[in-house]
């Protein structure tokens, strides 16, 4: 079996309209998320309210003035993701919950995807001091990408048996590594050409964040072509009335009936934690590297790169390891992978490559295989029915959705005026993540859930 091939007992046709959402949104994820875009609205903030671009030696201390409030142009788009998270964590259950209901679980996904590409789409016209422009796009490309994955998400358990889901999500993690490798490695030549290709770096990094919206959107049209809609299963029945109503209805029987389920319930606090850390690691690694280590965005580009290359195998890794160790211990040896690199980023030396390339390798390593693994093993503890509104739960601390990890790392970093201590206070969450983590009884959870047991956990 190839390494991205669909297990046997998978549709092949669904697999790889599953799949290559992963490939679709992982341009903006990566692109857009984890490379260029903090870093650019960042320089777009300090030319506002400096009147230059702050640099290592001479930085940019002029707050913004929001609403009355002064805002770090440093700490302005981890902010934004925090804001655009709270806000999530009203909006998403929601979504999940007209999902569960609704007979077009693709159609709502694909149309949410297709409202963030057009916001990450007119990116390219954050310049000229439009900071406030680039954190409207941010909040609402962030909050379309969780929307549109609180579906994706539950979709897993409609294509494939609990003993196939690690491989299936590995496997499109994977394909959404190589996706945003391929995207990123035509940016980077943009970038890195702009002036033989005749242009500003900063047009070069508009053109680069408007790829990554028309790659997302333009490859939405393969999930939306072959992926099947079912019709809802094992709702549990709400009165009469509109879709909303009836959808607010069923979240609030899900929330009062979620103590019925104690297993579920300390595995969402538990990925809570750990992912946010992993989060806001992707999030501000790029912004820790210009602003704190001094890269140019060619050297932030290739790492990155790097890393992407490195979490394919990654991720196709830590599936086969599952197999063999279950997804639970195999998930927690990654937190303890994760905490060493977080210690490690505070002691990095400022324009040192190497040890900069060597922390992207080990974050390749652990990054796609933990959350490919958590969003499989989560799906094995949600009552039937609920998926959606569940991972809407869950999507709460999905990648670029994190909030308590941006907000920590945003204060620290206005608190200091550094980011070295922001990156290492990240390895409290991993800490917190694997403790609860290590206290999930997965079978006793599954069992509760009135779910299949699959061969291993």
């Amino acid at each position: 079996m190839g390494l991205l091939s669909a297990p046997a007992a998978v549709d092949k046709r669904e697999y790889w309209g599953f799949s290559l959402y992963d490939w679709a949104n992982s341009g903006y994820v990566t692109t857009t998320g984890t490379v260029l875009f903090a870093p650019y609205l960042t320089s777009v903030a300090e030319q506002a309210a400096c009147g230059r671009v702050g640099t290592t030696e001479d930085p940019c201390h002029t707050n913004l003035q929001i609403l009355g409030l002064g805002i770090a142009p440093g700490s302005l788009a981890f902010y934004v993701v925090t804001v655009a998270t709270l806000v999530s964590a009203l909006f998403l259950p929601i979504v999940g919950a007209i999902a569960d209901r609704s007979p077009r679980k693709k159609l709502l996904m694909c149309g949410f995807a297709w409202a963030g590409a057009l916001a990450a789409s007119s990116m390219v016209f954050v310049t000229d001091g439009r900071w406030a422009l680039g954190a409207l796009l941010l909040f609402v490309g962030n909050l379309c990408l969780g929307s549109s994955m609180v579906v994706y998400d539950s979709i897993l358990i409609d294509i494939a048996q609990p003993d196939d889901r690690d491989d299936v999500s590995s496997r499109a993690w994977a394909f959404g590594y190589l996706g945003g490798f391929i995207l990123l490695a035509i940016n980077l030549g943009v970038v890195t050409a702009h002036d033989a290709l005749g242009m500003s770096q900063g047009t070069a990094v508009r053109l680069s964040l408007l790829s990554a919206g028309l790659w997302w959107g333009l490859f939405t049209f393969i999930p939306f072509v072959k992926l099947r809609n079912r019709p809802p299963t094992g709702v549990v029945p709400v009165r009469s009335g509109s879709m909303v109503r009836q959808s607010f209805g069923q979240l609030g029987a899900t929330l009062q009936h979620l103590r019925t389920y104690p297993m579920t319930l300390l595995f969402l606090v538990a990925y809570l934690f750990f992912n946010d850390g992993i989060q806001t690691v992707i999030s501000v690694s790029s912004t820790y590297g210009e602003k704190q280590l001094g890269f140019e965005t060619q050297v932030l580009i290739a790492t990155i790169l790097l890393v992407q290359f490195i979490a394919f195998f990654g991720a196709i890794g830590f599936g086969r390891f599952a197999r063999r160790y279950g997804s639970q211990r195999t998930i927690m040896g990654g937190l303890v992978i994760w905490m060493v690199i977080v210690v490690a980023g505070f002691t990095l030396p400022e324009r040192q490559i190497v040890p900069f390339l060597a922390m992207g390798v080990a974050i390749g390593i652990v990054l796609g295989g933990t959350q490919a693994l958590s969003r499989s093993a989560f799906s094995q503890l949600i009552p039937k029915g609920r998926e959606a509104e569940y991972f809407s739960l869950y999507q709460a601390g999905e990648r670029g959705t994190s909030w308590l990890g941006t907000l920590v790392f945003g204060l620290v970093h206005q608190l200091t005026g550094s980011y070295r201590p922001a990156i290492v206070a990240l390895g409290a969450f991993f800490l917190i993540g694997l403790v609860l983590l290590s206290r999930v009884d997965m079978r006793r959870g599954i069992r509760e859930a009135g779910n299949t047991q699959p061969t291993l956990v």
